[in-house]
């Protein structure tokens, strides 16, 4: 049992994905501090110091004006509908897409083409007089033979 898990855990396609899963979530954390870090502060600012992750609606509770979602979180009882997380979840996700696609783009002119499949057989060749015939040819041109 031990020598097919060994083998289980050695084929290329497993360790591909654990290799793929570490890089995603190492690169998910530089998105989400790109996006948190850089660039939420100038869109904030150009709407006039507009905080998204501090964005929400009070469905329950007495929350004073200004709190931070931490706060109004942390108030007894009190029940946020947080939309400006999931406005920075959704940039973040328009980033990492935009961010895919530019790497896939930039692989696509590296990598080489793949060959291009050969053309299917246009004649064969007559098993008698070994001449090059038509593929749907049912006589040979050359020696009359019947195929």
């Amino acid at each position: 049992m031990w020598k097919e898990f060994k083998a289980f855990i050695a084929r290329g396609s497993v360790l591909d994905l654990a290799i793929g899963i570490v890089i995603g979530a190492a690169f998910g954390a530089i998105v989400n501090s790109f996006v948190k870090d850089i660039l939420m502060p100038p869109i904030g600012l150009l709407l006039s110091g507009v905080d998204f992750s501090n964005l929400y609606l009070v469905l329950k509770g007495d929350v004073p004006a200004g709190e931070t979602l931490a706060q109004a979180k942390a108030i007894k009882g009190a029940v946020t509908l947080n939309y400006g997380t999931f406005l920075n979840e959704i940039i973040n996700f328009l980033i990492i897409a935009f961010s895919v696609f530019l790497v896939m783009k930039a692989a696509n002119k590296i990598l080489p083409k793949p060959a291009p499949a050969p053309e299917p057989a246009k004649t064969k060749d007559c098993p008698f007089c070994c001449s090059p015939i038509p593929i749907a040819a049912t006589r040979c041109p050359n020696c009359t033979s019947t195929l």
